[in-house]
């Protein structure tokens, strides 16, 4: 299990979860953060402070955000940033990149 970051985020990027998060799993795209499933300890620290409740463990998320579970896996892969699991997120982790599902919704 791994923690997801959905579409509350998108356009907010509010980012008090990414001081919390203990092992640096949570990267910034254009549009919103994306979790590395692979990085993520399950500690539920960025839950417990997401101000804009976008944040879920993989198997709760609510059926109408469930493809934030693949974007948030796929957003590391070649499709998108090519990153893979670099291991902690800091200056050189920044994209200006979403995944298709992001890119594709309205601006807020």
């Amino acid at each position: 299990m791994a923690y997801v970051i959905t579409g509350p985020c998108v356009d907010v990027k509010d980012k008090a979860c990414v001081p919390v998060c203990p092992v640096e799993c949570i990267y910034e795209g254009g549009r919103m953060l994306y979790i590395q499933p692979e990085e993520c300890i399950n500690c539920a620290l960025c839950l417990s402070v997401c101000p804009v409740q976008a944040i879920y463990a993989d198997d709760a998320v609510p059926d109408d955000q469930r493809g934030f579970v693949a974007a948030n896996a796929e957003f590391f892969g070649a499709g998108v940033t090519g990153w893979g699991s670099p291991g902690g997120a800091g200056p050189r982790y920044v994209s200006d990149k979403d995944h298709a599902v992001v890119a594709a919704l309205p601006l807020r």
